[in-house]
């Protein structure tokens, strides 16, 4: 009887020790990735890379949203400064090229993805669909992870760009629109990133879309000079990618976007 009485307190105190332990652990990743407004590790990148070209689609209203987005007070681009000084080497290695880089999105302030959350909530308000989504009912964009209630650009290390040809005065053609939503922006869309080769392969678009080889090389370009340069893709985005060493990978921001 003593020996079951000395179990019972042994197999209480493994629980209680198992949940305490618990505790301070979701403790501190609760305390990991809570929110911040400090700006101070942030920089202009048009600081860093003094001839980047900004279109600060959130600033403005050619967005899927269709209006200014929460938390884009001027139409700049933030970054770490870590993240900044890797896209200037960018910057270096596509102007040798013939190219400038030209933003999209850099840093997203929380209170900016909680309005796209509201937004994709809002299901009959579909004003930007002919020109963001029109293969898709607004309906499936939590479900097929095209907006989240999180975002990696909150973090600061993320940015959305693309290719200026200086040649030509134009923005580098690369067969379809930031932020569109639907396979067509996968980087494997009708080739294979790995190997930069083009396959023609569009059998995942549901509309029967397509690019062409030199439009698929055009994304390569941009991709390869991320690459080389310390930053990682995504899988679903041609012009998304992220400092591989980001400094801050479990602090989501929250102070607006603005000239620092």
């Amino acid at each position: 009887m003593k020996r079951n009485y000395l179990w019972m307190i042994a197999i209480v105190l493994i629980i209680s020790g198992v949940m305490t332990a618990y505790r301070c652990s979701n403790n501190q990743q609760q305390a990991a990735v809570s929110p911040t407004d400090d700006s101070s590790q942030f920089t202009n990148i048009t600081d860093v890379v003094p001839d980047a070209i900004l279109e600060i689609r959130y600033y403005g209203t050619y967005n899927f949203v269709g209006t200014r987005v929460d938390g884009y007070l001027q139409p700049t681009a933030l970054l770490t400064k870590q993240a900044a000084q890797a896209l200037r080497a960018v910057s270096d290695d596509v102007k040798a090229q013939g190219y400038r880089l030209k933003i999209y999105d850099a840093y997203r302030p929380q209170m900016g993805v909680d309005h796209f959350v509201r937004w994709a909530e809002d299901i009959p308000d579909t004003l930007m669909k002919t020109y963001f989504y029109p293969d898709l009912d607004k309906s499936v964009l939590f479900e097929q992870e095209y907006i989240y209630e999180k975002s990696g650009h909150t973090r600061g290390s993320t940015v959305d760009l693309t290719l200026f040809d200086m040649t030509t005065e134009k923005e580098l053609d690369m067969g379809g629109t930031f932020d569109w939503f639907g396979p067509e922006s996968h980087p494997d869309f009708c080739g294979n990133p790995e190997t930069g080769e083009y396959t023609g392969d569009n059998s995942k678009s549901p509309a029967g879309r397509s690019i062409t080889p030199q439009q698929f090389a055009n994304r390569m370009i941009l991709r390869q000079a991320m690459l080389r340069h310390g930053f990682k893709a995504l899988d679903s985005e041609w012009w998304h990618f992220t400092l591989k060493d980001e400094p801050f990978p479990d602090t989501y921001f929250t102070f607006p976007v603005k000239q620092l």
